[in-house]
């Protein structure tokens, strides 16, 4: 047994470690255990908000997984713009990276107008692009009409309503540009300079020297796109009401979705049952359903990190 003064020194030695973690610990229990575990809880109950929550065992998790008619849609949807949406933000954000790092003459210049739409509010944003790709007046397919191509439907389309946030969502890369450009301008020239003496090529350079570099990155910008996808509510909302022509108003219901289901998600699914029709017990299953993909996606990556870039993990 160890002696009173080592026990009493290391009892001092956890008190004061305790003290420095306590802005973390009371942080971590007020904003994420305790509403994580009342999601949980409420997620067995029948709760409209008004009423005191009574338990129902698992009747909302069987309604939502077999009678509600929206998840299966809503679960499609996100799992598409995770895994279409975020690959193509990172590859197209990478590329624009790239190449504002070879720029010589103009490079501030090109650097704004690529971080610049990044700074648009969403729903402004997003009412641009649906009147930029309205297939009757807007610019885009009159253009198209012009050059004798093919004029989506874009937003009013099923098939290209997703396409079309998906390029919403690469106008607004500068994010992941000046992250991208922060970790390229970070690999050591010298790696280069040897390559080229070795006689590699410029696919070879970037396979074997970039990449790797930067594979931290990339993989921080996958994992951030996969919750952001995840957490995606506003843009495909208010494409669906202003494709549709719904004006928001006071004790106006819409159901989400529009076209044919196509621009529904799971965090618009939250909100609809939670809060315009008050069946917290359902809203709370979603959002733990959300939460369980965060974390797998997230875990895959972490462990598929060296196959993510070519580098070793």
């Amino acid at each position: 047994m160890a002696p009173p003064a080592l026990l009493a020194k290391r009892r001092r030695a956890a008190l004061r470690t305790a003290a420095f973690l306590s802005p973390w610990l009371i942080g971590f229990a007020v904003f994420f255990a305790y509403p994580l575990l009342s999601t949980a809880y409420f997620s067995f109950t029948r709760y409209d908000g008004f009423r005191p929550p009574a338990f129902n065992g698992t009747a909302n998790w069987s309604y939502v997984f077999t009678d509600y008619p929206l998840f299966w849609p809503a679960l499609r949807n996100t799992l598409w713009l995770v895994v279409v949406m975020v690959s193509c933000r990172v590859v197209f954000g990478l590329g624009v990276g790239l190449l504002v790092t070879k720029v010589k003459t103009g490079a501030g210049l090109f650097r704004t107008l690529f971080y610049l739409p990044y700074l648009a509010p969403p729903v402004a944003a997003t009412l641009a692009f649906v009147f930029l790709l309205n297939p009757g007046t807007g610019p885009v397919d009159t253009l198209l009409d012009g050059m004798g191509l093919p004029a989506p439907g874009w937003f009013t389309d099923p098939g290209w309503s997703k396409p079309a946030l998906t390029a919403l969502a690469l106008w607004g890369v500068g994010d992941l540009m000046v992250i991208f450009m922060a970790a390229l301008l970070d690999v050591p020239k010298e790696q280069y300079e040897a390559a080229a003496l070795d006689g590699a090529g410029p696919w070879a350079r970037f396979r074997h020297i970039t990449l790797p570099n930067i594979s931290p990155i990339i993989l921080f910008a996958v994992v951030t796109g996969v919750i952001q996808a995840m957490q995606y509510y506003t843009q495909p909302l208010v494409a669906g009401k202003a494709a549709a022509g719904v004006i928001g108003g006071s004790g106006q219901q819409f159901e989400p979705g529009y076209p044919d289901k196509s621009t529904l998600t799971l965090p618009q699914l939250v909100y609809n049952l939670g809060f315009q029709r008050f069946d917290y017990g359902a809203a709370c299953v979603l959002a733990l359903v959300l939460f369980a993909l965060s974390m797998a996606f997230t875990a895959l990556l972490m462990r598929r990190r060296g196959g993510l870039t070519g580098a070793d993990a």
